[in-house]
């Protein structure tokens, strides 16, 4: 099986071109610099050309705060270039996986939103992943959209990386502790996506580490289990106010995951344990 790779350059892209290289699959893992998924004649001439058997779209503009005043990039990436892979997909018969995010709810209630629920994205960022996932859907009547949130892997800047280089200079932070989601280890969710592709298990899914937290509370367990002294003060979003609003509630369901035979991933403390031991 043949199988390319967007956002090779990124956390998620490189950890799926590396999963699916140890299971023996033929991967070709791509970045801007090789191809401009933003060109349709790039997409299309690059695809027909490499005639992969499918396709994992992880590439995609995530610099949620410039999204909200860089919006023609956000959306040539998002919208048009996710458009112009499915199409070229399309075209050589080959399956397409898309990465979409949190972000496409509006962040409202306490409850974990389904993959049914309506989706009400509040700022720039996640109404361009939306249009993406509708692109896909109006192209495709199958294809694999996977949902994912709070992302960190060893290959980019993460939320963990972040708290560790904060932990040499200073003993107490300030971190949000009334937004809550799932953090998701780009290892694990690897794992589970060459999983997926070889299955006819098309549809929406929830996709993230086991257990939910607030930010604070990831935070707090980083330093605890990177044996930092740091003392972590949760703070209200107010008191940290962005360009671009943060949903509350980042709780996603994975039932449909279980539903159709998937394991869920193992919890984000195990995921955080194993990720600082691969960083040492």
């Amino acid at each position: 099986m043949k199988i390319l790779v967007t956002g090779y350059t990124g956390q998620l892209g490189y950890d799926v071109v590396q999963e699916g290289t140890k299971r023996g699959f033929e991967m070709v893992g791509i970045g801007s610099n090789d191809v401009d998924i933003t060109s349709e004649e790039s997409v299309s001439a690059y695809i027909s050309n490499l005639n992969p058997d499918a396709l994992i779209h992880c590439a995609a503009y995530t610099a949620v705060d410039k999204a909200e005043d860089d919006r023609e990039t956000v959306w040539n990436v998002n919208v048009n270039g996710t458009k112009y892979l499915a199409e070229a997909a399309k075209s050589v018969n080959a399956k397409f996986m898309y990465i979409s995010t949190d972000y496409v709810f509006d962040g409202k209630g306490e409850t974990p939103f389904i993959e049914s629920d309506k989706t009400n994205p509040i700022g720039y960022y996640g109404l361009t992943k939306l249009n993406g996932e509708k692109a896909v859907l109006e192209l495709l009547e199958q294809a694999y959209i996977v949902r994912i949130s709070w992302v960190f892997g060893r290959n980019g800047n993460n939320f963990v990386n972040t708290m560790l280089r904060l932990a040499e200079a200073r003993d107490e932070l300030n971190v949000v502790g009334d937004q809550y989601g799932s953090p998701t280890y780009t290892f694990d969710l690897a794992r589970l996506l060459i999983d997926m592709i070889q299955t006819d298990r098309y549809g929406v899914y929830h996709a993230s580490n086991e257990g939910f937290c607030s930010w604070a509370e990831f935070a707090t367990e980083v330093f605890k289990q990177a044996d930092k002294q740091v003392k972590v003060h949760a703070i209200a979003t107010e008191d940290y106010p962005t360009r671009a609003v943060r949903p509350k509630n980042s709780r996603m369901s994975k039932q449909k995951l279980i539903e159709n035979g998937f394991n869920p991933l193992p919890s984000w403390q195990g995921a955080l344990s194993h990720y600082l031991k691969d960083l040492s």
